[in-house]
């Protein structure tokens, strides 16, 4: 599978961005994925996981309460919703597909297919 992140931008502290990631292949919907980001000069980090049909979600504490994972199958479409957005949420982020069947994951090695990802600037 391909995965292709968009919607990041610039938005001010306290605002809201909703990222997405459009996927091809037919494995989308069978598979949990994931968010990371990686802010410049820092390790990537785990945003947050979702299972194959979007029933389970699993996040980071830094971003739990603000960020919400969703998915829609039908659309191969992966969404990041983030709200009351602080300027230490700048950073690139990144989809990846979990490999094979397992549960949810916060560990980059679990995930086996990436996107290019999108920037998300926070300005204070």
């Amino acid at each position: 599978v391909q995965l292709q992140a968009s919607g990041g931008g610039l938005v001010q502290t306290g605002g809201s961005l909703r990222p997405s990631c459009a996927a091809s292949g037919r494995s989308f919907g069978t598979q949990g994925m994931g968010w990371f980001r990686q802010a410049p000069g820092k390790e990537r980090e785990f945003v947050g996981a979702i299972s194959w049909s979007g029933g389970r979600t699993y996040y980071a504490d830094s971003v739990k309460g603000r960020f919400t994972i969703s998915r829609d199958n039908a659309k191969n479409t992966l969404y990041l919703q983030m709200n009351s957005l602080k300027p230490e949420d700048t950073a690139v982020y990144h989809c990846a597909r979990r490999r094979g069947d397992g549960s949810l994951s916060l560990s980059g090695g679990d995930y086996d297919s990436w996107g290019q990802g999108t920037l998300v600037t926070v300005s204070s």
